[in-house]
């Protein structure tokens, strides 16, 4: 299995919005950005891109490989 860890949660914290919200934004529920943030679930690349862009940050900066 795919080990990742992310740093959403944070940087969620840092720009003041909900999962909900960052759910909105990238067209995925609330649970896949809950289940993501825990770990329990590898986003595709697509998500990740498109979380990462939503940031304004690089892949590699959102999510860690381990």
């Amino acid at each position: 299995m795919v080990q990742m860890k992310n740093n959403i949660k944070v940087l969620r914290a840092e720009k003041g919005i909900t999962q909900e919200e960052l759910a909105d934004k990238v067209n995925v529920t609330r649970q896949t950005i809950l289940a993501i943030e825990k770990n329990k679930y590898v986003p595709s690349l697509e998500l990740a891109y498109k979380i990462s862009l939503y940031f304004k940050k690089k892949i590699e900066e959102v999510f860690e490989y381990l």
